[in-house]
């Protein structure tokens, strides 16, 4: 316990260098940015895709009922029923009540101005996919598996007790489609489908119905919002229309989240090879495809997914009977009110109905207030390492050798050296020095090796040096073998410290941390013919330390309302809800099924193909939420996502595999803004011990304190906002975040009792630097299972921190409190304050 204490000590205090600077400039995250395509019609009105969102059903309705409610809606503001019909896209009539139509900004504006409609906002394509060992390693990371690790593989062994009750449980996958020819999609000794099962298994090109078994049991497709945003049809050589997977993202999410248990799988040129498995391998899939390819030069690299399309996504979801929806899709820019967000109200409405919507946080880390899926109703997931590295010696002429990694399958003639270039002094004349990518970094261009910028006499058969930052990792590779050099030496920026993302280059090579990078430049500046020698790779597991944050996980704080950890603060100038992800989860090099007409890269020309693929995300992380949830959800069928959600965080754990503190890439020590309540831990999520439940009332009254301060709104007309609904931080979440603490706050909780009887809890508290935290009552006592217990927790600041210091404006500050039992149950909870 004294270990605990001190390890907890040493996350208590932190600062954001950025945060300050944040401060300067967030006022310009309150203001909506978004670029719509749209049309004129015959008066010159400009149109675009619109959704009407009128809060929930107001009581049974048939699907024609509700449909044409929305078509007479829809005819208030058109000229005629024929036109209404037409601009009608989707009509959501499953859990939440709306459509989406094509509108102009007069009519949207009037369709709001209606007494039942709560809001009317543009479809945006500003959402995008967050782009198996890890399995193994959260089951001997929590104490479970201590057998020897034998192979890189992902074995994976569920509870004897969820082998059957599992086979229940239905997840569903947001995203770019699915490949069900892969040996992960077997439903080889599965049962019948489950009888309350309502979807269906929608056909279309390259995707017959019988594509669908006893694992896939449904799958469907949505693209009219994007079809009427590109202003024609899909281009059929880079996606199918139907619900088969041409990218392989959607593929790698549903094979992490409930592919069956695979022997032999290894990514291109054998790496990784190991028994593959997703976390509830009995779990059954259905597939709701809403993602796709941007028209451009290269369209295979990247996907965009339109908020109506998602929304009648979810909203089928919901009604076809899914447990669990895994959404790796995040949106950029601006965060937009609830209101206006298509994810988080889908997802509100399935919390009500008992589905776990589990969504990724983003990759724009490490920078601060980056996360997005911020809605307190969603299990928003940040991504970190497993225990498993590709070893790649890199031997320098000077005698040096630094450790690299890849799994680039292609190795250069001979075990010799090769001339070695820096890619600056190998570009062609007139490169610009700076280039600017997303999020305002900037960049020397002359060192990325972008796209037609290295010159091919200054590298042709040498190891060019390129650094991340600007442009695609896979697509620096293919520059350099564009002019003709031998081999590509991919070094970190100092920000990605030492995480090293792998890929599947198309030429011999490999990548180096921050620190290495640094060795070889330096090495190159010295020497007037600097050489190198790459050695082959090796897959090792193993490693440590393990987990460690990834540095392009997103991080807080939010933009939206950081009354709640993911939540908590009223923050800065937007004052809306949010404030880093809920949880961590492996999402870095992380292998899985891919899909066959998609090579590792996703680049024109390269034509490998692969049955998995390893990739970096929180897009990867997601799905092991999703999965734990899934898990949980077949242990307790009777419990509410709010408390599945509640049971995944607190029995997350703050330590690495070896017993010390989470870091980040970069050496720092990691903390909430970071991870959230901590790492993953799905055994642990069954038997929590005790949860927080919420309610969609709770959540409304939520929204109604948001709305107050700028960034919610009234998210049901039928539930009126009261005049002053209780503040956010009173949401009963399970952790606990307050911004500009001056004087004291008092916050209140319930939890409640779910193990098998009687029961009593003590609390222990770690204070933040600068506050005094007390905890009322100290013990709670359970009388039986299912009984309620309330809380109060008193924050109050000051004058200065444990160690006598002034705390700083502007310092984020972290602790915890924890209820035990004693044994087998500790229910812990962040607490985060920021100063101003």
């Amino acid at each position: 316990m004294t270990r605990r204490i001190q390890r907890e000590k040493m996350r208590a205090t932190w600062a954001l260098p950025s945060l300050l600077l944040f401060l300067a400039f967030s006022s310009s995250f309150c203001k909506a940015s978004a670029s719509a395509s749209t049309k004129q019609d015959k008066v010159g009105h400009l149109h675009s895709v619109y959704i009407v969102y009128l809060g929930k059903h107001g009581g049974a309705k048939a699907e024609e009922a509700v449909l044409e409610d929305h078509r007479t809606l829809l005819l208030s503001v058109k000229g005629s029923e024929e036109e209404a019909r037409a601009s009608l896209l989707y009509s959501y009539k499953h859990t939440l009540n709306g459509f989406a139509a094509i509108l102009s900004q007069e009519e949207a504006t009037k369709l709001s101005e209606r007494s039942e409609v709560v809001s009317a906002f543009q479809s945006e394509g500003r959402w995008a996919p967050h782009t198996t060992r890890s399995w193994r390693f959260l089951g001997f990371e929590e104490g479970l598996d201590r057998r020897p690790p034998d192979d890189g593989g992902d074995q994976w062994l569920l509870p004897s007790s969820l082998d059957k009750a599992s086979e229940d449980i239905i997840v569903g996958i947001l995203d770019s489609g699915i490949w069900p020819e892969s040996r992960s999609f077997s439903d080889q000794g599965l049962g019948p489908v489950p009888a309350r099962w309502k979807g269906t298994c929608q056909g279309g090109d390259s995707f017959p119905s019988s594509s669908c078994n006893r694992k896939i049991i449904g799958a469907r497709y949505y693209l009219k919002a994007y079809e009427a945003h590109y202003n024609g049809g899909l281009n059929a050589t880079y996606a199918y229309r139907s619900p088969r997977d041409h990218d392989g993202h959607g593929t790698h999410t549903a094979s992490t989240a409930a592919g069956r248990a695979v022997a032999g799988a290894s990514a291109l040129g054998g790496f990784a090879r190991g028994s593959a498995s997703g976390g509830a391998p009995l779990a059954r899939l259905a597939v709701y495809k809403a993602c796709w390819p941007i028209p451009g030069p290269d369209p295979n690299v990247e996907n965009t997914c339109f908020e109506a399309d998602m929304l009648a996504a979810m909203d089928d979801a919901v009604g076809d009977g899914v447990d669990v929806l895994s959404v790796s899709i995040g949106s950029s820019g601006a965060p937009p009110r609830f209101a206006d967000d298509g994810i988080a109200l889908g997802a509100l409405h399935a919390a009500a109905r008992g589905v776990v919507v589990s969504c990724s946080g983003g990759n724009s880390g490490p920078r601060p207030a980056t996360v997005s899926n911020l809605a307190p109703w969603m299990l928003t997931v940040a991504a970190s390492s497993i225990d498993r590295a590709f070893h790649a010696p890199v031997r320098l002429g000077n005698g040096v050798t630094v450790m690299g990694q890849t799994v680039t399958p292609y190795q250069l003639p001979g075990d010799k050296p090769y001339p070695l270039v820096y890619a600056a002094d190998a570009v062609v004349p007139g490169t610009p020095a700076n280039v600017s990518n997303p999020g305002s970094t900037v960049h020397d261009r002359r060192s990325q090796c972008l796209p037609n910028s290295l010159a091919s006499d200054k590298v042709r058969g040498k190891i060019v040096v390129c650094l991340r930052g600007a442009g695609l990792r896979v697509g620096k590779g293919l520059e350099v073998k564009r002019a003709g050099g031998a081999a590509i030496l991919l070094g970190n920026p100092a920000a990605s410290g030492s995480e090293v993302p792998v890929d599947a280059h198309v030429l011999p090579g490999t990548a180096v941390a921050a620190a290495d990078a640094d060795t070889i430049l330096r090495y190159i500046n010295s020497s007037s013919s600097p050489t190198a020698v790459l050695d082959p790779s090796r897959t090792v597991v193993d490693v440590r330390p393990s987990p460690v944050m990834a540095q392009f996980s997103s991080r807080g704080p939010n933009v939206l309302e950081p009354s709640i950890l993911k939540y908590a603060l009223f923050f800065f100038f937007c004052r809306l809800p949010s404030m880093q992800p809920d949880i961590t989860a492996p999402g870095l090099n992380i292998l899985a099924a891919w899909s066959g007409a998609s090579s590792p890269t996703k680049l024109d020309g390269d034509h490998r193909v692969v049955q998995y693929n390893i990739m970096s995300g929180t897009s990867m992380s997601c799905p092991h939420a999703s999965a734990a949830a899934a898990l949980v959800k077949a242990a307790h069928p009777d419990w509410s996502s709010a408390a599945i959600r509640s049971a995944i965080m607190t029995t997350a754990t703050t330590s690495d595999a070896e017993g010390g503190p989470l870091m980040n890439g970069d050496g720092s020590v990691a903390g909430p803004m970071d991870y959230g309540s901590g790492h993953i831990r799905p055994r642990h999520a069954l038997d929590p011990g005790l949860v927080y439940d919420t309610s969609y009332h709770d959540y409304l009254l939520f929204a109604c304190a948001a709305s107050s301060a700028g960034s919610g709104s009234q998210l049901d007309r039928s539930v009126p906002c009261p005049p002053r609904p209780p503040p956010p931080h009173q949401l009963n979440h399970p952790s606990v975040a307050v911004r500009g603490l001056n004087g004291s706050v008092t916050v209140r909780r319930t939890v409640t009792n779910v193990g098998p009887g009687a029961a009593r809890y003590a609390v222990a508290v770690v204070e933040p630097a600068g506050v005094s935290v007390t905890v009322s009552p100290r013990r709670l006592r359970f009388a039986r299972a299912g009984e309620k217990r309330a809380f109060r927790i008193k924050l109050e600041a000051a004058s200065r921190g444990r160690s006598g210091a002034r705390v700083a404006r502007g310092q984020v500050v972290a602790g915890s409190y924890a209820w035990s039992d004693g044994g087998a149950h500790v229910v812990r909870s962040p607490i985060v304050v920021i100063f101003d």
